[in-house]
């Protein structure tokens, strides 16, 4: 059996990204570890909703643990950077920003862990983060320097594959289907060309889980939130296949439906 690593930038991004890789990976005896950058303190929270004297990012580690759990990791390690906040904003210049983290000393953190536990496969963010946010600009930039430094053999770059959720997106609205926030799929924006996608994992037979550890991030993602919101079979179609690009493979040339193909 294999150690996978899944690097993420907060607490959630694990369920929403690579939750059905996670489940699957544990349920097939693989080794799952989480690495999460920050502990998501600049994440949005209702009124009322946290206890009195407790902080939202005390919330988020909870919540990132009892998900993992969900998902069948075996270990849970925060790097102990702060939130950044979306691009633009104030907070991306706080010098404890995991944006403004050192790439070289971040890297070397991310390392000792792949290290520690012989990672065959580390999993970061695109170049773009998927969608921008400076926080998974910085996994990727991190994550693949990390790989290099603790010579890990495979580095997958999760993402999103643009082309099928815009003619998915598309065909449902045609279809009736509604989704929360009337979403355009022509100004959607997040993820890569299909053409660039090396890997598709099927993770229909891991959605339970899946929405189950996204219900654990319950102080970000409510029940009327955009994702369990959404309708089961839009549900199915936005989050049953999870994509990636494997660093160093020709787009194009390479077309797997496993990430542990080949180990």
């Amino acid at each position: 059996m294999s150690t996978l690593v899944v690097f993420h930038a907060h607490p959630d991004d694990e369920a929403i990204a690579t939750g059905g890789t996670m489940a699957k990976a544990a349920a097939d005896g693989h080794r799952v570890v989480l690495v999460v950058a920050t502990r998501g303190e600049r994440g949005e929270v209702a009124d009322g909703y946290l206890e009195p004297g407790e902080e939202l990012w005390q919330r988020r580690v909870e919540e990132t643990h009892a998900a993992a759990a969900v998902l069948g990791a075996s270990r849970v390690e925060f790097l102990g950077y702060v939130d950044s906040g979306m691009a633009g904003l104030p907070s991306n210049d706080d010098p404890a920003s995991f944006w403004q983290a050192d790439v070289e000393e971040a890297a070397r953190r991310l390392a000792g862990i792949l290290q520690e536990e012989g990672a065959d496969i580390l999993t970061a963010y695109d170049e773009n983060g998927v969608y921008g946010h400076p926080d998974h600009v910085q996994v990727y930039r991190i994550g693949v320097r990390a790989a290099e430094l603790a010579a890990t053999p495979r580095v997958y770059l999760s993402t999103v594959d643009k082309d099928f959720i815009r003619r998915s997106m598309a065909d449902a609205l045609a279809s009736g289907v509604t989704m929360p926030g009337d979403l355009d799929p022509v100004e959607l924006d997040i993820g890569v060309a299909g053409e660039r996608i090396t890997t598709t994992v099927d993770v229909v037979d891991f959605l339970d889980l899946k929405r189950k550890a996204m219900a654990c991030h319950a102080s970000q993602i409510s029940d009327a939130s955009f994702f369990l919101a959404m309708a089961p079979e839009m549900f199915k179609v936005a989050f049953g296949q999870e994509w990636y690009i494997l660093v160093g493979a020709l787009p194009g040339r390479t077309h797997e439906t496993d990430i542990f193909a080949g180990l």
